[in-house]
């Protein structure tokens, strides 16, 4: 179904409410849903519940937790008025682990207002986003113009390991004719961005093993290797001497036309002085369109427990994102053919395969695509700029794949200074009110 829209479109929204989105967020952030630690699998549950009692608070008539094939989601429905398309608002409420927490300046679990910030674990990835969705149905005084859904799910940080078969078995619940994402990221404060293209996400273990024991490293060093110094030398076959990732056949397939300065870069990242950035070409092609590889994870003693011993053995987790255009399985071989065949002095290798997420495209098309910069436009000021992502949402191409007619947007309610992922997390308040408001003029637009 096409949007039916005409110049006036329905009656405008009312304002969103900053006090009312803040409220939102900081009982939202305030349940520390953190998907990946066991121990905290009852507070998944509880931020579950309390996003459907949220939704149906807001005039929700069918809110309700759904747990019966992945980690607890939400599903809130408003059935669609004759000739209205139907849209549905994605965000998740699972957030990251909080990291070393004396790095936090303010309570990870408490949205704590700083100028126009609001800081804390979830904020801008992806309560935040939850908050904007709230926004924009209390905007229409939980009355949308349009059938709308919301679908909130409990397991993105984890890498969305059941959405396929959560989207087949709830199938029909959420078919709509747009989908927008509110999981991406803003060019920046000010500046809303929709994203056009997303890099795939794939991983495996390398394990080193050198000796049938540990033996003293004076006895034995220097002539027998150790596991530690020999996965070294092999996770440095991974990339050239610029940084540019060695693994052959990877090379970027896309080009973006924007000019992304690279002290605009080494801002946003934090890189500390005289530390190079990596690869070649242009800046936004590097991110956006490149591989990367990252050594995420190391089993080896700790620097603390540590004895003169040579190391029988030693893994580590490496992480490739796979540029736009390639199969994220078929780039994981090439990770792992690299691995094995590049293991130093005849040590023995292991390579075990991990998970695989694929790269996206969402090209901007269609009338819905064409409403949504419209709105975003009016209100912000300037058409939403198109950009690619670093990261990788394993939801898009599985909606893609559920429902083959759906447009799908993916906007933002982060920016670069938001440091999702890490501590000190934060969204900025106003950015979060003009995008609820432009979300509201976009179902404005598609009202019949």
């Amino acid at each position: 179904m096409l949007p039916c829209m005409t110049a006036a479109g329905s009656p405008p929204p009312s304002e969103p409410s900053a006090d009312a989105i803040l409220a939102d967020l900081a009982r939202l952030v305030a349940v520390p849903s953190v998907g990946s630690l066991p121990q905290h699998s009852a507070a998944v549950r509880r931020s579950a519940d309390l996003v459907a009692s949220l939704f149906a608070d807001s005039g929700c008539p069918s809110a309700e937790v759904v747990d019966d094939v992945a980690a607890p989601a939400v599903i809130a429905r408003w059935p669609a008025p004759p000739g209205a398309p139907t849209v549905a608002l994605y965000a998740h409420h699972d957030v990251q682990p909080v990291g070393e927490e004396s790095l936090w300046r303010t309570a990870p679990f408490e949205a704590v207002v700083r100028g126009d910030r609001v800081f804390g674990r979830g904020t801008a990835d992806d309560k935040g986003g939850i908050a904007l969705h709230l926004a924009t149905v209390r905007a229409f005084g939980g009355r949308p113009p349009v059938g709308l859904t919301i679908f909130v799910e409990g397991e993105e940080e984890i890498g969305s390991p059941h959405i396929g078969s959560f989207l087949s078995r709830h199938r029909e619940s959420l078919e709509a004719d747009v989908f927008v994402i509110a999981d991406s990221g803003n060019w920046a404060v000010g500046e809303p961005a929709f994203t056009t293209s997303l890099r795939g996400i794939c991983d495996c273990v390398v394990e080193v093993r050198t000796l049938e024991h540990a033996v003293h490293s004076g006895e034995f060093g220097g002539v027998a290797p150790d596991a530690l110094t020999a996965l070294s030398r092999l996770l440095a076959t991974l990339h050239q001497p610029d940084g540019t990732v060695a693994v052959a056949g990877l090379e970027p397939r896309l080009s973006f036309d924007l000019d992304y300065p690279e002290s605009r870069f080494r801002a946003a990242a934090s890189l500390l002085p005289g530390v190079m950035a990596l690869g070649r070409g242009s800046i936004a092609d590097r991110l956006w369109a490149g591989p990367a590889i990252s050594v995420i994870g190391l089993d080896a003693p700790s620097v603390a427990e540590a004895s003169n011993t040579l190391i029988p053995v030693a893994r580590a987790l490496v992480s490739l994102r796979v540029p736009p255009g390639y199969d994220a399985v078929a780039a994981r071989d090439r990770l792992m053919d690299h691995l094995t065949a590049h293991a130093p002095w005849g040590v023995h290798v292991t390579v075990t395969p991990g998970s695989a997420g694929q790269p996206a495209a969402l090209p901007p098309e269609g009338p819905y695509a064409g409403a949504a910069a419209q709105a975003y436009g009016a209100v912000f000021g300037r058409p939403p700029l198109l950009i690619g992502q670093g990261g990788s949402i394993p939801l898009v191409n599985e909606l893609a794949a559920a429902y083959p007619g759906a447009t799908i947007i993916a906007n933002a309610v982060s920016d670069p200074d938001s440091m999702m992922h890490a501590p000190n997390e934060s969204v900025c308040l106003s950015d979060l009110v003009q995008s609820a408001k432009a979300q509201a003029r976009f179902l404005s637009l598609l009202a019949p």
